[in-house]
């Protein structure tokens, strides 16, 4: 009888933590969200500056003008 209770308890603290590491509560998550936002931006304003544009540029047109 002793045994089983022990037995049930740690199956039941086990499914609790694995339960509570399950996945990002909603502050995580809103944390996640800015950082993704945030990252976007400062890869936007990279990617549309003068040079690295220019650069791209070059890049897809010697892409389409390579010889087949």
């Amino acid at each position: 009888m002793c045994k089983t209770v022990g037995v049930r308890m740690r199956a039941w603290l086990l499914g609790l933590a694995a339960r509570r590491d399950a996945g990002m509560v909603t502050s995580e998550y809103a944390v996640g969200v800015l950082a993704a936002v945030a990252f976007a931006a400062v890869l936007y304003k990279v990617v549309t500056s003068g040079q690295v544009g220019a650069e791209l540029q070059g890049i897809v047109g010697r892409a389409l003008n390579a010889p087949m």
